[in-house]
């Protein structure tokens, strides 16, 4: 059993839910043990905080492999248990399993992840050139199915739509794609009001990440909501308002009211790890103007009677299908990938014999 002082870490966003959670794992032989909680993860070490403290720690070989069969790894916003050895150096020995854990896909398919135990994802989106859907869209199915609640947090407000008649079209546009049960909250990041908007979700023991590119104001409102300088910030690019990552890696921060916030640099690969289902419930829109297409097995493409094309822009189709497709393959096997990679290959060679012929090379 963990021995957990509650006072003590409340202020590192322990629940009563999360403490009960920890008191029923099994402690690993040695110690005595501390409970902590991750708030940074760097190339070779860990920082923790035990509530009153922060500790600079490593991981033990044996739980880095353990974590890796499972195909995961530490993340910030975990719980551990660590100990220091007969030199003072700190080492954990334990993850406690999370209770919500947001995971993305690397390039070759491995899953990645990227904050666990949080109650509330803000996704962040500036309301200048960084406004984009379908990045939106693949932040909604990365935090979908996690358990962790989506809010969609527009900032730039004072620049880019000072007044209604600016801001409402823009509003309207975001409601057409996404599910009407999401929050949507538009901000000043840099005024304190962004703070009151968003104190609803910052509540004593809660702990929410902000998620967005770099450029959308993530660590600028963190330090709104924090009152104080925590972040580096940066100016954008006048072109095309995109940031320099000044933000390089995560890392969490308790707030005066008792609630958490992790602050991410924007992510350059933004796969989501989710299965159709996921997708489904995303893009319920297309699911239910499929029922009207005239072929049951419909796929949306160039079918004639699609009711689907008819009825959703051209470009949030586009993304379903790119984001199903990632999501197919994903699930795939070994043999499947190859096979899948053998039909390109021979379409691939099929093609270029067509336009060498229709060049009249053939």
């Amino acid at each position: 059993m963990i021995d957990i002082d509650f006072e003590r870490l409340r202020c590192m966003g322990l629940t009563p839910a999360m403490a009960q959670h920890l008191a029923m794992q099994t402690v690993p032989e040695g110690g005595p043990f501390t409970l902590m909680r991750l708030i940074e993860v760097h190339r070779e070490t860990l920082r923790l905080h035990d509530g009153q403290h922060e500790h600079s720690a490593r991981v033990l070989p044996r739980l880095t492999r353990e974590l890796a069969e499972q195909d995961t790894a530490l993340a910030v916003g975990d719980w551990v248990l660590a100990t220091p050895d007969v030199h003072g150096d700190c080492w954990v020995h334990m993850q406690a399993p999370p209770l919500t854990h947001i995971v993305r896909r690397d390039a070759d398919g491995s899953r990645h992840p990227v904050v666990s135990n949080v109650d509330t994802a803000l996704l962040v989106m500036g309301l200048d050139d960084d406004y984009n859907l379908r990045r939106l869209e693949r932040y909604l199915a990365l935090v979908q199915g996690s358990g962790v609640q989506p809010v969609i947090v527009l900032t730039k407000v004072d620049v880019a739509a000072p007044t209604p008649e600016l801001l409402s079209p823009m509003l309207q546009e975001l409601r057409a794609r996404v599910s009407g049960s999401l929050d949507v909250v538009a901000v000043n990041a840099t005024h304190a009001s962004a703070a009151h908007a968003l104190a609803p979700y910052l509540h004593a023991g809660q702990t929410v990440v902000l998620m967005g590119s770099s450029g959308a104001g993530k660590s600028t409102l963190t330090n709104t909501l924090a009152g104080a300088a925590l972040q580096d910030t940066g100016a954008v690019r006048e072109h095309d308002s995109r940031g320099k990552h000044t933000t390089t890696s995560r890392s969490l921060h308790p707030l005066q009211g008792g609630a958490c916030v992790i602050d991410t640099p924007g992510l350059r690969a933004l796969r989501p790890d989710v299965d159709e289902a996921t997708l489904a419930w995303l893009f319920d829109d297309i699911g239910k103007l499929a029922l009207h297409c005239r072929f049951r097995d419909c796929r949306h493409q160039d079918e004639p009677g699609c009711a689907v094309r008819e009825g959703i822009a051209g470009d949030r189709l586009r993304n379903y299908h790119k984001l199903m497709r990632e999501a197919r393959r994903d699930t795939m096997t070994v043999l499947e990938r190859q096979q899948q990679a053998s039909v390109w290959r021979a379409r691939g060679k099929a093609t270029r014999q067509w336009m060498k012929m229709k060049r009249g090379e053939a």
